[in-house]
């Protein structure tokens, strides 16, 4: 495999399968982040943030040509001692964790009809998870949540899209001081779905904050998680798993904001793709600001690719304004299987077709262990396995 990585004070670029580059302007959009959807202008393709995705098969969520007209449902399990709300868009709980940064996530904020708030008292050690399950029945619909999580409480919150959907949503976590909170966002949506979403984390002093993205089904999906600090001392752990089949478009776009002093950040996003026309964008952004010192972050994208035909963009970036950090670097690799991994199973009676499924497990698993809940983890087993399934068939 291909590989980048990147200290201070140094540079390089890898990648014949995968593009992977570096930027001196790793928040450069084409609009300062508003919740105005007139704020944006309407993309066409040759933004940056932008030139990697699809317009054409985005349903009019880029453009304001999609009228929503429900089609999900929408389920709320939680805790005892949890609260789940229903609030309006001039709730002080709803923007507080960041403003969108593209026009459909705008379209989003402008769009929906109520929030959910979904609030997590202070001191709360909860032992069963916080779920909450999205199922798409076809239609256009447009979402708001915020998740509320009080001081030193610690939760794991479970979401779950399934379905045929065309969905756009703002999605909050607002960590109070101290908080552990483990988010698990599951994409398992129908080959036709379209899903945009815009995750915004913001991290509490002291707090910790992991993020699990999982990304199989749809048509086109088109996440942003973003996480700034409300502290020093706030850490953040963002991975993320990706299969992606012939004709999907699946692109993570991460941004971990360093504006406030001795805090961490650590990104690995892994992904495997097969299929013809099978598309995989991960753009990971690490902005170090110049009040950051102490920071010490790293992030990884690594890319499995199965067979021809499909295309990966791995774009790591990192900026940094100032030199008194612990430490900073990025790494990107996209390849095939490696033949020295075939041949020494392959060499111990194991049959090629069994070689290829034990590297992917193996790829995938220190991933899939993140998770933390053993149904959500034996779910994804069985996904990734019947994904290899098509893969040998």
């Amino acid at each position: 495999m291909a590989e980048a990585q990147t200290i201070p004070g140094g540079s390089n670029t890898s990648g014949s399968i995968a593009v992977a580059a570096e930027s001196t302007t790793a928040t450069r959009m084409s609009a300062p982040p508003s919740f105005d959807v007139a704020d944006f202008p309407v993309p066409h393709g040759r933004e940056e943030e932008w030139r990697f995705t699809p317009l054409d098969r985005l349903k009019g969520l880029h453009d304001g040509s999609a009228q929503a007209s429900g089609g999900i449902k929408i389920d709320v399990s939680a805790p005892d001692g949890v609260t789940v709300e229903a609030v309006g868009r001039d709730d002080e709980r709803v923007g507080r964790a960041g403003k969108p940064v593209d026009r459909v996530a705008a379209q989003a904020f402008s769009s929906f009809e109520k929030a959910s708030v979904i609030s997590v008292p202070k001191d709360a050690v909860l032992t069963d998870p916080v779920r909450v399950s999205l199922h798409g029945e076809g239609g256009v619909s447009y979402g708001h949540t915020v998740f509320d999580v009080g001081a030193f409480a610690e939760v794991v919150i479970v979401i779950d899209h399934t379905g045929d959907a065309v969905r756009s949503a703002n999605v909050e976590f607002v960590l109070g001081d101290g908080a552990k909170v483990t988010v698990v966002s599951v994409q398992d949506w129908d080959d036709t779905a379209v899903h945009c979403s815009q995750h915004n984390a913001l991290v509490g002093r002291d707090a910790t904050f992991k993020s699990v993205v999982v990304t199989f089904g749809g048509d086109v999906v088109r996440l942003n998680p973003r996480v700034t600090y409300a502290g020093p001392g706030g850490e953040a752990e963002l991975y993320g798993l990706y299969f992606t089949d012939a004709g999907q478009h699946q692109e993570h776009r991460l941004l971990v904001d360093h504006d406030t002093p001795n805090c961490r950040s650590n990104v690995a996003y892994k992904g495997a793709l097969q299929g013809e026309d099978a598309h995989a964008v991960w753009i990971g952004d690490v902005l170090i600001q110049a009040d950051a010192v102490g920071t010490d972050t790293y992030e990884l994208n690594r890319n499995l690719v199965l067979t021809d035909g499909s295309r990966v963009d791995s774009v790591p970036n990192l900026e940094i304004e100032t030199g008194e950090i612990v430490g900073a670097g990025h790494a990107s690799a996209t390849g095939r299987f490696e033949d020295e991994q075939l041949f020494y199973l392959m060499a111990r009676g194991i049959s090629e077709q069994e070689a290829r499924r034990l590297v992917v497990r193996g790829f995938f698993a220190e991933l899939v262990q993140q998770v933390g809940l053993p149904d959500v983890e034996e779910r994804l087993l069985a996904k990734i396995e019947a994904e290899l399934e098509a893969s040998v068939s």
